[in-house]
């Protein structure tokens, strides 16, 4: 703290009186920048993590229409369980023979 008091006291003690005002300017922007609870760096990491969550909420909503979707028509048609069971967990009958191509699986 003392040597902020001398710093200050020789910027006083000259007469360019513009030199208190630049450095007073200065440690503002400083502060309200970088070193503020509210700064401007805190502000754009905030806008970035809002984005970024907004983008998760967005895949989470297509995601549960989606499964809301599916079962829906899970509970309508008694053959979708059948071919659900058939495409993504590649159950067969007993005397059916199954072929799985790599394209299929992606």
């Amino acid at each position: 703290m003392n040597g902020i008091k001398s710093f200050w006291a020789f910027l006083c003690r000259h007469k360019h009186w513009a030199n208190k005002y630049v450095v007073t300017c200065l440690l503002f922007i400083v502060i309200v920048g970088f070193l503020d609870e509210n700064s401007l760096l805190r502000r754009w990491q905030n806008a970035r993590e809002e984005s970024r969550l907004q983008s998760e909420i967005e895949h989470y909503a297509k995601e549960y229409e989606e499964n809301t979707r599916r079962l829906q028509e899970l509970s309508v048609d008694s053959g979708a369980i059948e071919r659900i069971a058939r495409e993504k967990y590649l159950m067969k009958k007993p005397n059916e023979d199954i072929y799985v191509f790599d394209e299929d699986l992606q």
